[in-house]
């Protein structure tokens, strides 16, 4: 039998019947959040009362008075239940992180998450992590999330490192977050000290010591080359491998034929990519435009993979593609997005082999400006297969065997084309931030060779330009082809971001009017005025910061960053869902073949952008994380040196340095700065001491010793060795109050009150 709805007192209003607004959002108010058929079942309402109900709820929204809170859910404008699961969605420029309701719309504000100082030598969470967190106000009723758990993270499965004893055998989790071990207890006898297993936490009857886990699966050992990258596919859910019918389907794909294709075969299309990569899925040329109208013009054509001819709609491949979302690039391996049959096979627009491709023809003007473009399905043959460092070479005036005889036709009209792109490219002003990737080089033993920072080349330079000028072709075609497709969309910064972004260039006397709309060009100037002095790289790690994550989205609002009204993915398919899809809307649009987009996916164009987003956000971290790894084993050799870095971020636990040689980033703890106690002062992103005033802010220049690196979790711990800037005699002294707030009540000041457990 149905058990009968409670019911429940609300003020001014009987509890069955259908209520008034005030009776509604007094409900509301008081229980968070429900949906329309559980308001129903509280008030008793049945028949008519429910559409009315439907109707209140409709006019609240309209009002502005209550909010959505995933498809069904309500709640009123801007409420936070008191527990919640959230998503990290920011990091602002003191390093501290963000997090916003995971159902909730844009009336939800995105709070701090607060740090946990017994977790401040692993770290916090990471941006895209979801969590449950309690929310509490602090002083001035300012809202603070208070991390509860980490959704997934030290649940149901882990992955963690064997540790045999004498009396039992433990596993140490890999995430640097996770602070608990486990105990194997049955199954142990075959596992090895250095195993790399998955582990399901098991229930148990104990109160104390560690948790019982069975051992799952063992993926790898802790002393292999490849166990980072390992680690970090299984941390972080990265669909591995294919089935045996996606492969079947690879292996059947046949060499393109030239019907219903252009014949692109004696354009001399060459690629030039990193000396590492594995597959080639753009080629390029230039050449002047002969049109006499177009004097000083440029043709400039882009040849991409045509991997909508192999991968179909509803196939294996196509689903398996569709859940991996694109490519995750590990220092020493790749976890590919097709079998590798297709994607260093008949997918990669390899040298001298005919190749089924996409392209387009683009038409600019000598200002730069694109006055025209036309896409082709086509047949190509690529003339040479080139490094960015082998063409920048050829064209500094070193050219070699493969280099030399394309200079004069395909090489130097390239370049000369670029140049004229350019000028279209510094007119539209797009964000000029600087960006530095750390490079890990596996030796053949496979062991670490060399860290170091990739060089920015103008060959690198010259393909991005020719690749968005591509993209955004595609995006024009199909909005006037009036067909649907995943745009990439890029969001202007927030006011919250502006406001700490002006707090920030505040304390280094930089003028910058927090009203001012944002422009890419304003951002630019900020960049230039820093440029080649001693805050140029914190002022372009804090503007990159104040930046909003581009997402994909079959709604377009633009591309900040870009400073492009519109543009979709076009150019990478075979690593990169988005692009495979706005393949198939091209095929749609320009009549190009029976295998374009179907109306099936059009429906979920929405739903596919929202999961390709999410697989991007996926590979991101897990690159991120293996890349961490591989840079503490590096340095584990190294405890005690000394390295030369800059203070990249402040928070209420430690300060983060960037070592400028390797680019790997470490925590300083706050508890180990000295006798004096220092307190997190957020307007001036710094931490100062309590007595003396002394700073350590954001973007100083510091030396420091390296006294732990955990390459199973990629965590470094520095100690500081440089002296603290003078008080800043323009700046008040911290609050007492402060220290308390974050030492806790009754717990006495001083070094040892801000000192978190030790984790090794």
């Amino acid at each position: 039998m149905a058990k009968k709805p409670k019911e429940t007192p609300v003020k001014g209003r009987r509890a069955q019947g259908l209520p008034d607004r005030e009776a509604l959002l007094a409900y509301l108010r008081e229980h968070g959040e429900a949906d329309k058929a559980d308001l129903a079942k509280v008030f008793g309402l049945k028949g008519e009362d429910r559409r009315k109900l439907r109707h209140l709820l409709k006019e609240l929204e309209d009002s502005g008075a209550l909010a959505r809170r995933g498809r069904r859910g309500f709640a009123e404008h801007g409420a936070l239940p008191p527990v919640g699961v959230v998503d990290v969605v920011d990091r602002d420029v003191d390093g501290d992180l963000w997090v916003r309701l995971a159902k909730g719309g844009e009336d939800t504000p995105a709070v701090r998450l607060a740090p946990d100082r017994e977790e401040a030598r692993a770290g916090a969470p990471g941006l895209g992590d979801r969590l449950l967190v309690r929310f509490v106000k602090r002083e001035g009723d300012e809202l603070e999330a208070r991390l509860i758990k980490k959704i997934g993270a030290g649940g149901a499965r882990a992955l963690g490192v064997v540790r045999r004893g004498h009396r039992e055998v433990r596993i140490e989790p890999v995430d640097r977050k996770t602070r608990d071990s486990y105990v194997v207890r049955d199954g142990a006898a075959d596992l090895r000290d250095g195993d790399l297993v998955v582990i399901q936490a098991q229930s148990s009857e104990q109160r104390y010591g560690p948790k019982s886990a069975k051992v799952l699966e063992v993926v790898g050992h802790e002393g292999d080359a490849r166990a980072f990258s390992l680690i970090a596919i299984h941390a972080h859910g990265i669909p591995m491998g294919f089935s045996e019918a996606a492969e079947e389907e690879a292996r059947a794909a046949k060499a393109p034929g030239l019907e219903g294709r252009t014949d692109l075969r004696d354009i001399p299309f060459v690629t030039i990519d990193p000396l590492d990569a594995r597959d080639h899925d753009d080629a390029v040329f230039a050449e002047p435009d002969s049109d006499e109208k177009n004097k000083g013009g440029w043709v400039v054509w882009v040849a991409i993979a045509d991997v909508a001819a192999y991968v179909r709609n509803g196939s294996a491949l196509d689903r398996e593609a569709l859940e991996k979302g694109n490519s995750v690039y590990f220092p020493d391996r790749v976890e590919p997005m097709l079998p590798e049959v297709l994607s260093n096979g008949l997918c990669s627009l390899r040298q001298g082999e005919n190749r089924a491709c996409m392209a387009v023809r683009m038409v600019f003007d000598k200002s730069g400006r694109k006055t025209g473009h036309r896409f082709v399905r086509g047949l190509m043959h690529s003339a040479a297969k080139l490094a960015y460092e082998q063409a920048q070479a050829a064209i500094d005036g070193s050219p070699d065997e493969v280099t030399g005889p394309l200079m004069e036709k395909v090489l130097g009209p390239l370049w000369a084309a670029y140049s004229t792109m350019k000028i279209g490219r510094d007119h539209r002003s797009p964000l000029a931030i600087e960006s530095s990737e750390r490079r890990v080089q596996i030796g053949k033993d496979g062991k670490i060779a060399s860290i170091n920072v990739r060089e920015s080349l103008e060959a690198m330079r010259l393909i991005e330009e020719m690749m968005i000028q591509a993209n955004v072709c595609a995006a024009e075609t199909l909005e006037a082809k009036s067909t649907p497709l995943v745009y990439r969309i890029h969001d202007t910064p927030s006011q919250e971001k502006l406001q700490n972004l002006g707090d920030f260039l505040q304390t280094l006397d930089i003028a910058w009017s927090k009203g001012e709309a944002p422009r890419t060009e304003r951002f630019n100037r900020l960049l230039d005025m820093t440029r080649g002095g001693p805050h140029a790289e914190i002022v372009n790690e804090v503007v990159l910061r104040t930046q909003m994550q581009a997402i994909y989205s079959n709604d377009n609002i633009g591309h900040f960053g870009l400073n492009l009204s519109r543009y979709a993915h076009f150019t990478s398919p075979i690593r990169r869902y988005a692009d495979l899809i706005v393949h198939r809307a091209l095929i749609r649009a320009l009549k190009l073949g029976a295998d374009g987009l179907t109306d099936g996916e059009i429906v979920q164009l929405e739903a596919i952008a929202d999961r390709i987003s999410q697989a991007e956000r996926r590979a991101m971290a897990a690159e991120r994380d293996a890349t961490d790894r591989y840079v503490a084993a590096f340095l584990a050799e190294r405890l005690g040196a000394e390295f030369e870095g800059r203070v990249t971020g402040v928070t209420r636990f430690g300060l983060f340095v960037r070592l400028t040689e390797t680019g790997a980033d470490g925590l300083v703890p706050v508890s180990s700065l000295g006798d004096e106690y220092f307190v997190h002062d957020d307007r001036a992103h710094a931490l100062i001491g309590e007595r003396s005033g002394a700073r350590y802010p954001l973007g100083m220049m510091a030396k420091v010793k390296l006294i732990e690196a955990t390459p199973i979790t990629g965590g470094l711990v520095f100690e500081m060795l440089s002296d603290p800037l003078p008080a800043d005699p323009n700046a008040p002294r911290p609050r007492i109050s402060v220290r308390r707030n974050i030492i806790g009540k009754g717990k006495p000041p001083g070094r040892g009150a801000a000192r978190g457990k030790r984790r090794r």
